[in-house]
């Protein structure tokens, strides 16, 4: 018992820890610049620290149950050597992971809201994670046969491009928020540990070039997938009615409060996470029919999991979205754009190189190199794409330029620059665009752009709010791979020189 206290708080410092540079950042931007507290401020602070509560609580369950789990599942599907079964379980890994992402359901609620119940949230989430589990399926095989990355993502994005030509303009930005939420502290290291232990357990795989790259991959396919949903659901224009109705009476049904709303929403939690469950099971029982190891400690995780999301989606809504809506509110009322843009540019450095995810994509990033990449560059490398990107994103909110331009822009440049990068950081490039987003960023940030969108005038929230979260992806992969194009070049200078 003893231990497991200490454990959990290991977890609640980790989280508070990751939750510092925002503070840090709101705290300093209030006293220096606004000089006043925001009004209900205290109910933010108590979100703040619920947040944290909810996502030490989530990761704790994850170790006792999600990650040991899976870990032995993976194991044991490798020494069978068998690629459907391999595929298989990639893909039901992949959606199980995603379908109960806490920052995937903050966005795709948000969706809901703003579009008056024309994007359906749970609708938007199971196409999310249907599109990570083929994406998971189909890096397994990119993997097993050794196909390189680059045409994947050479191919891929080309296809995002001209769907964007298509998709009516309330999607596009949250498409591609959507591809920036699936992947953070949860589903980054599983994931990067399925491609890395095949690659290392193939004879003739590279772990860094073959390895990495399957998060890229998770990234870009929903970006897809939640396009052509748009298209779907925009074209019925009369559809917008009836849903918004439908959320007004199941408002005014599903509001009976205190204890009888908590555990309703407890039950809705275990509604999210009932996939990864019986994904776990499945495999177990009928695939590999072996029991688990400790049911009762794997039992203990999920509903740690499950309370977890409870008090995870409570502090959203009492802190992060609360602090980013009154950040916007505040300083567009401050009349100098210029503060607004450094805010941004603050936020998104400051929440990078405090990333979990990155920290621990960068340390097998460094393993797998042998020498030829710092993991302490990489931190700082990734944390000013993300801060570039977030800057250029409140700038196109407050410009009304169409995101499309800036979109298609990016990744363009991004394709050029892959032809360009040398082989070996390509795969990792791309992984690194998908692991700045994390449960406590996603929030923050979306809520940011969504408040900008709402107080300026002649903006639309649904078609300027979102967005953000694709930019904080995109120039990551720009500056690490403009930074070895940049090194390679120097090396290749210094080897002529005689």
């Amino acid at each position: 018992m003893a231990e497991q206290l200490r454990d959990f708080a290991h977890a609640l410092l980790h989280a508070l820890r990751n939750l510092m540079p925002i503070i840090l950042v709101v705290v300093a931007f209030q006293a220096l610049l606004l000089r006043q507290w925001p009004e209900g401020g205290l109910a933010m602070a108590g979100g703040l620290l619920i947040v944290a509560l909810g996502v030490a609580l989530f990761l704790r369950g994850l170790e006792l149950s999600i990650f040991p789990v899976g870990k032995r599942l993976a194991n044991q599907f490798t020494r069978r050597g068998s690629m459907p079964l391999l595929m298989l379980f990639g893909f039901a890994m992949g959606f199980s992971a995603v379908v109960a992402e806490p920052a995937l359901i903050a966005v795709a609620e948000q969706a809901k809201e703003i579009s008056e119940g024309r994007i359906d949230a749970l609708t938007l989430r199971l196409i999310i994670a249907t599109s990570v589990g083929l994406v998971m399926a189909l890096g397994v095989f990119r993997v097993i046969l050794g196909h390189p990355l680059h045409w994947y993502m050479i191919v891929g994005y080309v296809l995002v491009v001209l769907i964007t030509f298509f998709a009516p303009e309330e999607i596009v930005g949250l498409a591609y928020d959507s591809g920036g939420v699936t992947t953070n502290i949860v589903t980054v290291p599983l994931i990067a540990a399925l491609g890395i232990g095949l690659a290392s357990s193939i004879q003739g795989r590279n772990p860094l070039i073959d390895g990495f790259g399957l998060v890229a991959l998770a990234v870009m396919v929903p970006m897809i997938s939640v396009q052509l949903y748009g298209i779907l659901v925009y074209g019925d224009p009369g559809s917008v009615a009836a849903n918004a109705e439908l959320i007004t009476a199941q408002a005014e049904v599903e509001a009976p409060g205190g204890l009888l709303s908590m555990v309703l929403e407890l039950f809705a939690m275990l509604r999210d996470v009932l996939p990864i469950i019986l994904v776990i099971l499945f495999f177990q029982y009928l695939i590999l029919k072996r029991p688990l190891a400790n049911p009762l400690r794997v039992a203990t995780g999920f509903a740690l999991v499950i309370i977890g999301l409870y008090a995870f989606v409570v502090g959203l809504k009492l802190g992060l979205f609360p602090i980013g809506r009154s950040m916007a509110e505040q300083l567009i009322a401050f009349d100098n754009w210029l503060w607004v843009y450094l805010f941004a540019f603050c936020i998104g450095f400051a929440t990078t190189m405090a990333e979990p995810a990155l920290l621990a994509v960068g340390q097998q990033a460094e393993e797998a190199a042998a020498g030829k990449i710092q993991g302490n560059v990489i931190r700082l490398l990734v944390a000013l794409g993300v801060a570039i990107g977030i800057t250029l994103g409140v700038h196109r909110i407050i410009s009304g330029d169409s995101i499309h331009h800036y979109i298609i822009g990016g990744y363009l440049l991004v394709i050029l620059l892959t032809f360009l990068a040398p082989r070996y950081i390509v795969a990792l490039a791309f992984d690194l665009g998908g692991v700045t987003t994390s449960e406590v960023t996603v929030p923050l940030v979306t809520a940011l752009g969504i408040g900008l969108a709402s107080q300026i005038e002649g903006r639309k929230v649904l078609i300027d709010g979102f967005g953000l979260i694709a930019f904080a992806s995109i120039f990551p992969i720009v500056t690490v791979m403009g930074y070895a194009i940049l090194m390679d070049r120097v090396a290749n200078m210094r080897g002529k020189t005689p």
